[in-house]
């Protein structure tokens, strides 16, 4: 975080968002996407995921994408691992982060990647000593993204204590961040409030993320509780893109425009111009026609009279 940013907004449309879309965006069209938004202020954009392409045939390109991400001017480029393997090509890639993620859900961590816990916190110790032996002027961040973290579509509610426990580990093993996910929509604020600041508590002065899903429309709801509490870092998708393969019915991510615009009509900076960042959505819109779009403010536009905590260059509506 800068002195010219409150809040750091991260895009993860382009890995979270497009993961579970079975039509392949080109990757043109993800160029476009990445540029567009750095172009609008977003600081820091999740490119892709380092998984074997059958798979997820989306990320095939994932090379091509994030050679041209880190060619940006300024950006972070990040990208999901779920494993060693997928850490080595990521380090190779020379992003200069790293995304891993485990479940504090038993059941949805070894659905989603096919291990348990104790293997995954095994394997995050792996990654953590590989990246301490990367040459220094190459080596990542390497940030640990606990999902189902407020509940659980395999087995409900989730012990916040177990939450806190395995946010220690991680952080003990080595990582220099910790996300706090709400992968399949369950949360709420006051759940919120209490988990996060457990976990700020406990691994402090780490960065802590949160990683909102708008499954049943308490994202921002979601935010304004982790902001209470000092979260001051925040995962969301252009248009919402997104969702959970364990979680049906999902409508995907908190929607990034519409988390700048509340977060800027606050007075918070988040150093996004919002006028080009609802632009931004065309690029998507022309490829997934078929793929809902959600958000409000790019639907109603920009209030009359608006003033960005950003600066005046972002422009009014009427």
């Amino acid at each position: 975080m800068n002195g010219t940013v409150d809040v750091l907004v991260r895009e993860v449309g382009p890995r979270d968002g497009l993961q579970i879309i079975d039509q392949i965006v080109p990757t043109a069209q993800k160029i476009a996407w990445l540029d567009a938004e750095a172009a609008a202020g977003v600081s820091e954009i999740e490119v892709c995921s380092f998984v074997p392409p059958k798979i997820i045939p989306q990320f095939a390109d994932a090379t091509a994408v994030v050679a041209h991400a880190l060619s940006i001017p300024a950006l972070t480029v990040a990208a999901l691992i779920p494993n060693l393997k997928g850490a080595e090509r990521g380090i190779a890639s020379h992003v200069h982060k790293l995304n891993f993620v485990m479940s504090v859900s038993e059941s949805h961590n070894r659905s989603n990647v096919r291990r348990t816990r104790e293997e995954s916190l095994a394997d995050f110790t792996r990654i953590a000593e590989l990246i301490r032996d990367t040459e220094p002027s190459r080596r990542p961040r390497l940030a640990a993204g606990l999902s189902t973290a407020l509940g659980c579509t395999l087995e409900g509610p989730i012990d916040e204590a177990e939450v806190i426990r395995y946010a220690v580990r991680l952080a003990e093993s080595g990582a220099d961040e910790i996300v706090v996910a709400d992968t399949v929509g369950y949360a709420d604020p006051a759940r919120v409030r209490r988990v996060f600041a457990g976990v700020i508590g406990a691994v402090k002065p780490l960065p802590v993320w949160a990683h909102f899903h708008d499954t049943r429309g308490l994202g921002l709801a979601n935010v304004l509780a982790a902001l209470d509490v000092g979260v001051r870092r925040f995962d969301s998708s252009l248009a919402g893109l997104g969702g959970c393969p364990y979680a049906p019915g999902a409508t995907g991510n908190i929607v990034t425009e519409d988390l700048a615009f509340m977060l800027e009509s606050m007075g918070l900076r988040t150093g996004i111009d919002l006028e080009r960042l609802i632009e931004a959505r065309k690029i998507i819109g022309s490829v997934l026609q078929d793929v809902p779009l959600y958000g409000g403010i790019a639907k109603a536009g920009l209030p009359k009279g608006f003033k960005p905590a950003s600066g005046s260059h972002q422009r009014a509506s009427a």
